[in-house]
């Protein structure tokens, strides 16, 4: 009877380990969310700048780079809208729904209208589509635990996963069906591109999520995510009517500074889409054994070394809390963010000085030098950006947590608009000024961070009452 009971207890902590199996539906999805979204986005910008007459619409470079930070911008901000009547008049589950098929007919019309009204609606509806989908989905994973569960940070980096999965292979497929599967010569020897058959393929991908999502969300969700969670998100009554601590002051400055700090790693990380995808159709030699490499292949170098670094960096971090001296600081990390991202444009520098900024230029320069420079982007990534969300979710005063994640998202969306404008700069003054000017400015703000981090680092009280916060990062 006692060796039964054993292996009864035995049993049970093993189901308490095991993740619910709701998360791997949910990875299922949003994997093929990502699979749209950075599929399409990998060829936006050169279905933009493409003539005519190869499958493009033939926008002016500058027009483009600008349209494409307004897009990526957009779609920082909609979520806080999609939250906001999320918590209010739906369910996520519903709302993931909506989001989900807006994308999909988004992805569609881009496929369907090759002209500039059919540009402009497929890309209004993937921003409204995301607005829904993007902060709920991730909501949905942390509803399938309970507050204290020590599964629970496991539990996202699996989710993270599936979106690293799905954004290293959605350029791939991507690239192939654009420039060799659908791509075709005409008789005076002119490439066209098959874009739109790209845009297709990102729009069949959100469906088979969609259709996975809702099929199976009864069976391994439950009644999780079938409802609105304003009241979840409430502060008590009390809670909002007393005026901000002196400690709680203090942290709503620490992550405002850290904020601003974020808006100048993201405008230049999101070169990615950019002009780094500008400069390198025209200046890479992508060619290998004969192949020549599409242009959407580089935007799987980020996620292939976020899921290839990503337990190398967190093991690092491991061991560190470990040893005498501790971890590092919140602040110092987000400082060799910046440091990273300045590296990897003076990388680029000296090819900028080999190839110019001249698009008729014949000279091209090794694809190592753009491979470096996402290498250092993506453990400039690893060192910011995980531990954002969480730091603004554990520090913020509950009275004004929804208003600081807001303005948390804000920077990112303000940040992506930066980046499209800061591209378009190239177009005036060339890639080897700006490239320079981003890595200078990077450098020298991941240093001021850098000193910075001290004072900051007492500012946030982690001594007191939060040592979680510490641990989370």
């Amino acid at each position: 009877m006692e060796g039964t009971m054993n292996e009864d207890a035995v049993m049970m902590e093993k189901q308490k380990q095991k993740h619910p199996k709701g998360l791997f539906l949910l990875f299922i999805t949003e994997m093929w969310e990502r699979y749209s979204y950075y599929g399409m986005r990998s060829i936006l910008i050169l279905y933009l700048t493409a003539e005519l007459i190869s499958g493009g619409l033939g926008f002016d470079e500058k027009t483009a780079l600008m349209l494409y930070g307004i897009y990526t911008g957009l779609v920082y901000f909609t979520p806080l809208i999609g939250g906001y009547l999320t918590d209010r008049l739906m369910g996520l589950r519903t709302a993931i729904t909506i989001g989900g098929i807006t994308m999909a007919v988004g992805d569609f019309t881009l496929f369907a209208v090759q002209e500039q009204w059919g540009l402009y609606l497929g890309l209004l509806m993937l921003i409204i589509g995301n607005g829904f989908f993007k902060p709920n989905i991730s909501t949905l994973v942390g509803e399938l635990y309970t507050k204290n569960d020590p599964r629970k940070d496991s539990g996202f980096t699996i989710f993270y996963m599936g979106i690293n999965l799905g954004a290293l292979i959605s350029p791939l497929v991507a690239g192939l069906i654009y420039a060799n599967w659908f791509a075709s010569t005409t008789p005076t020897g002119i490439e066209v591109f098959g874009f739109k058959y790209a845009f297709l393929a990102s729009s069949i991908g959100m469906i088979i999520g969609q259709v996975t999502f809702n099929l199976l969300s009864k069976k391994y969700l439950g009644d999780i995510g079938t409802k609105p969670a304003a009241s979840k998100m409430k502060p008590s009554p009390e809670a909002s009517a007393k005026p901000l601590t002196k400690k709680e002051k203090q942290r709503t400055a620490v992550i405002l500074i850290l904020a601003c700090f974020t808006v100048a790693f993201w405008a230049g990380f999101e070169q990615a889409g950019a002009s780094f995808t500008l400069y390198t159709r025209d200046f890479i030699d992508r060619t290998v054994f004969g192949y020549e490499v599409p242009v959407s292949f580089f935007q799987s170098l980020n996620p292939l070394f976020i899921l290839l670094f990503a337990p190398i960096v967190s093991i690092l971090w491991l061991k560190l809390s470990k040893t005498k001296r501790g971890d590092f600081a919140i602040p110092t990390k987000m400082a060799f963010g910046l440091i990273l991202l300045g590296l990897g444009f003076m990388v680029m520098v000296p090819a900028v000085m080999m190839t110019g900024s001249d698009a008729s230029s014949t000279v091209k320069v090794s694809m190592m030098f753009m491979v470096v420079t996402y290498l250092l982007h993506t453990l400039g990534e690893l060192a910011l950006s995980p531990i954002g969300l969480s730091l603004v979710s554990k520090m913020a005063p509950v009275k004004i947590a929804s208003l600081l994640m807001g303005v948390w998202f804000l920077s990112n969306a303000a940040a992506n608009y930066l980046a499209g404008h800061i591209a378009s700069l190239t177009t005036e003054f060339g890639y080897l000024e700006i490239f320079m000017y981003l890595g200078g400015a990077a450098l020298i703000l991941g240093l001021i961070l850098l000193a910075l981090s001290k004072p900051l680092q007492k500012l946030m009280h982690l001594d007191e009452d939060d040592d979680d916060i510490e641990k989370a990062a």
